[in-house]
């Protein structure tokens, strides 16, 4: 890993828990000293939770986050919501075109495009995910359908705007399987992800300060092993980040 990228780790709690739960947890995560070790943590809550996470992280260090938005300003947007109200409730950091996202809700690469550049001009730090389906890995497309999602979702982003994006490698195939790449397999991706950004879209120095980020049901188990790999810059956790004691281990993994 290169010395300019600090580890990442993120908490995608997706269309779970209550009110209650959301307290209880972000109070837990607020407690149990994270951020260790330099490593940049951040939890994307449920919209109706936010402010509740929000407060019951305090001051602890740890980002609250967003699992989606529209691109749109306030306004005639029935059921949607704005950066702006996201922004009034104290998020700093939002995902964009999760494959859930993708594959269930229907988002294209245009609209996770559209995602990306109003994240970024809002001034928000933006989580792009990208990943192939199981049929398009067992067809040798991993490479081809990251390198798509990349230029697509990375249109009309500058080098100096990259400081603010990280990328999330999502092997779709794995997420809430149980199932998960390989080390080796999860890094030879990052490095195709890290070869698509230094020579198709940006320059070299630009790629290697860019942070990847693995979201394949990473848990306690493999994390450090996963973690180790030179371009896997930390994970966007699902179902381990429910639980206070899990994601705690897999950021002191991310530690070393």
């Amino acid at each position: 890993m290169s010395d300019a990228r600090k580890k990442t780790v993120g908490g995608n709690w997706k269309m779970n828990l209550d009110r209650e739960g959301v307290r209880a947890l972000s109070a837990g995560l607020a407690g149990a000293g994270l951020p260790v070790g330099g490593v940049d943590v951040a939890v994307y809550c449920p919209f109706p939770y936010l402010t509740v996470a929000g407060e019951a992280l305090g001051d602890s260090g740890l980002k609250l986050g967003a699992q989606d938005f529209y691109v749109e300003p306030n306004g005639a947007y029935t059921g949607e919501v704005s950066l702006a109200m996201l922004q009034d409730c104290g998020v700093s950091t939002v995902l964009v075109g999760h494959s859930e996202r993708r594959h269930v809700i229907g988002e294209d690469d245009v609209l996770c495009n559209a995602k990306v550049l109003a994240g970024l001009q809002a001034g928000l730090e933006v989580v792009l995910c990208v990943g192939e389906k199981l049929e398009q890995r067992e067809a040798g497309q991993t490479d081809a359908v990251n390198a798509a999602q990349l230029c697509y979702g990375l249109a009309g982003v500058s080098a100096n705007q990259m400081a603010k994006v990280t990328i999330a490698y999502e092997p779709v195939w794995a997420i809430g399987t149980g199932k998960t790449a390989t080390p080796e397999d999860a890094q030879a991706a990052h490095a195709a992800i890290r070869g698509v950004l230094g020579s198709v879209l940006f320059d070299e120095a630009t790629a290697t300060g860019v942070r990847i980020q693995y979201g394949g049901s990473m848990k306690p188990g493999n994390a450090a092993e996963l973690l180790a790999q030179p371009d896997i810059d930390g994970g966007l956790i699902g179902g381990a980040s429910l639980k206070v004691e899990d994601f705690s281990a897999i950021v002191g993994a991310a530690a070393g």
